[in-house]
């Protein structure tokens, strides 16, 4: 591309490049940096954003589309997903295009141009891998295909770019290669072992600190200030956290697409598509079933200020104010007590709440507001009550 020289300039060759046969913005998109495989060069183990662009800066994108053309490489716009090599050509083109913008580069409206300028001047100074640099475009909310994608979306999520549960990430876990983890490196675990001797015989056998296919949130996403992890092993990357979260360690463990909307203690377990609400506790070793762990596919959300007491199993969606006491386990079978006084109360707090009967399934009782779980310890029985506690947290802690 030419250097353009006003914004004016600009605007018009975004729309002549949109006059491209069937042309249509991404969805998403973004330069990555990927590590690729230690025997299989042409195999991604990770795709690492600075900037992603959700539903936005789409006059970047076709910039990107644009200097892609001129390298010969046309984009084919049917497609959900596309993947692409890049250069110090294509930057080139782009940083051209970008000229007049330059002197904004660092602020936050060009983000995209702070990524090609920082990423030409560093290929420049240390040259590349061929297939090191790629830049993604999602056109589609469609299941996944590559690990470009797939991380792109998990960016999403976690940096609050999308809702929990709002995405696709079908053939996420197909697309991304199960490798060993090594100070936030992946290693084919192929390598591994076919170097096995000669790795451990001149002691440069890697210190592997897990190994799966999902890195950890902390290696490609920074918290809010107010938001505390103390174990980084507990929170997976694609996991989404609202400011002021805190992280306990322990029995805590935060999965992907599953989070927390506010202020939040976790002591305990969000399972994958499991969401808390703002000023909520999850005791120590509570448990919030995923959609894969007995809920019949059905995500559940713990509303606001809700206590979920230590080693409590939580399988029901729940409304704000509730609580269920330690130990106790409400399913969306388990047999629930409720005697008429405070079915009468549950009701008064649940707008438009009609039920009768003495015992219900805890399926019966989802999502409604200001319920108590407790187990009668003379009988067994399971009940529920019209919570009387109001849950707040300790402001200190967060």
């Amino acid at each position: 591309m030419e250097t353009i020289q006003t914004a004016d300039a600009f605007k018009a060759l975004i729309e002549d490049i949109k006059t491209m046969d069937g042309y249509r913005d991404p969805l998403a998109f973004g330069i990555a940096r990927v590590d690729l495989g230690q025997l299989n060069v042409n195999k991604s183990l990770q795709a690492t954003y600075p900037i992603i662009n959700w539903d936005e800066n789409f006059g970047s994108a076709a910039i990107f589309i644009k200097a892609l053309s001129e390298q010969g490489i046309a984009i084919d716009f049917t497609q959900s997903e596309v993947v692409c090599n890049i250069n110090t050509k294509f930057l080139e083109s782009c940083l051209n295009a970008f000229t007049p913008y330059a002197d904004e580069a660092y602020g936050d409206a060009h983000k995209n141009i702070q990524v090609v300028s920082a990423l030409y001047t560093h290929l420049v100074e240390n040259g590349m891998v061929d297939g090191e640099y790629k830049v993604t475009f999602i056109f589609d909310d469609a299941p996944v295909k590559s690990v470009e994608a797939a991380y792109l979306k998990l960016y999403a999520l976690s940096q609050a770019k999308v809702g929990l549960r709002e995405i696709c990430l079908d053939g996420a876990f197909g697309a991304l290669p199960n490798v060993a983890w090594s100070q936030g490196q992946p290693i084919e675990l192929d390598y591994l072992r076919e170097f096995e001797i000669e790795l451990k015989l001149s002691n440069q056998y890697p210190h592997v600190d897990f190994v799966d296919k999902f890195p950890r949130f902390l290696q490609h996403i920074i918290p809010a200030d107010n938001t505390r992890i103390l174990e980084t092993s507990k929170v997976r990357f694609g996991a989404q956290l609202a400011a002021g979260t805190t992280v306990m360690p322990g029995a805590s463990y935060i999965n992907f697409n599953a989070g927390t909307t506010g202020t939040v203690m976790v002591e305990g377990r969000i399972s994958s598509s499991a969401i808390v609400g703002e000023g909520s506790d999850v005791g120590g070793g509570a448990s919030i079933l995923g959609v894969l762990s007995g809920t019949d596919g059905n995500p559940i959300s713990v509303g606001k200020n809700c206590l979920l007491g230590a080693n409590s199993t939580c399988g029901i969606p729940l409304g704000d104010g509730c609580i269920i006491d330690a130990g106790l386990a409400i399913l969306e079978g388990t047999k629930v007590g409720i005697v008429a006084k405070e079915l009468q109360k549950i009701m008064e707090v649940n707008t438009n709440l009609k039920m009768e009967g003495e015992i219900f399934k805890g399926k019966q009782l989802a999502g409604l507001y200001g319920l108590h779980f407790r187990q009668n310890s003379m009988t067994g029985e399971i009940t529920a009550s019209r919570s009387t506690r109001e849950i707040k947290l300790n402001t200190d802690l967060h």
